[in-house]
């Protein structure tokens, strides 16, 4: 089976849980992308009532094009569940998200919902996070400063490595808030608690790919089936 057969697999059992009235959270990316998609799919055949909320243009624009009713965090501050992909998960559901670009919103809609279920196919989980770059999310000004500040933050936690600017078209990257984002290639992160609570210091720094004790459970896809850790009811 295809990786993206995988995600598809794992984004088909969190679209199990959700009932009628709920307030979901629409994550981002290619994983969550399938549970958008399969989402709209069982709306229909189950004339389900629900209402979303983006964590990102993209998928805003997809949720729209297939009929999901949306709203914002102003219009609708609690939400029942979030469902969101990672790009590195730990049996302790420590993440790295960020891949994207858009950890922040991520972040923000994962925390306003009772419960987190993130679906993933089962390259996403590892012992030690880290190998996957840690994503920062930068505002433009000051940036040589920001950087200083984070390059202490890590040397406080005892973690290093290369931290380069995400670049696309050429051009320095820009997220769905207008910042940049720094792309960390630390390799091992022994204490992300750490090293959260040092980089949430740093002024500049918006936000960052670290997600603790915010996921409840997840779904991994794997070629022998879904394994599940957490908390997912």
């Amino acid at each position: 089976m295809s990786l993206d057969a995988l995600k598809r697999e794992a984004a088909a059992r969190a679209v199990a849980l959700v009932r009628d009235g709920m307030k979901l959270g629409l994550g981002t990316g290619s994983t969550a992308k399938h549970f958008v998609d399969l989402l709209a799919e069982r709306m229909k055949a189950d004339k389900l009532k629900i209402v979303g909320v983006p964590t990102s243009e993209a998928t805003r624009v997809q949720a729209a094009s297939l009929g999901i009713p949306l709203s914002t965090l102003d219009e609708t501050p609690e939400l029942d569940l979030t469902v969101d992909g990672a790009d590195e998960i730990d049996a302790a559901l420590r993440l790295i998200k960020g891949g994207g670009g858009a950890h922040l919103r991520e972040k923000i809609v994962a925390l306003a919902s009772k419960r987190m279920v993130v679906i993933a196919d089962e390259t996403k989980e590892v012992t030690i996070l880290g190998r996957f770059p840690l994503p920062l999310e930068v505002i433009p000004f000051g940036l040589d400063a920001t950087r200083r500040s984070i390059e202490d933050a890590f040397k406080d936690v005892g973690v290093k490595g290369e931290m380069t600017l995400r670049m696309k078209d050429g051009a320095p990257f820009r997220t769905d808030s207008g910042n940049l984002i720094f792309d960390a290639h630390l390799g091992t992160i022994p204490d992300p608690e750490r090293l959260a609570a040092r980089l949430d210091s740093v002024t500049g720094l918006v936000e960052h790919g670290l997600f603790i004790g915010i996921a409840s459970g997840a779904f991994l896809a794997t070629a022998t089936g879904i394994k599940t850790l957490g908390n997912v009811a």
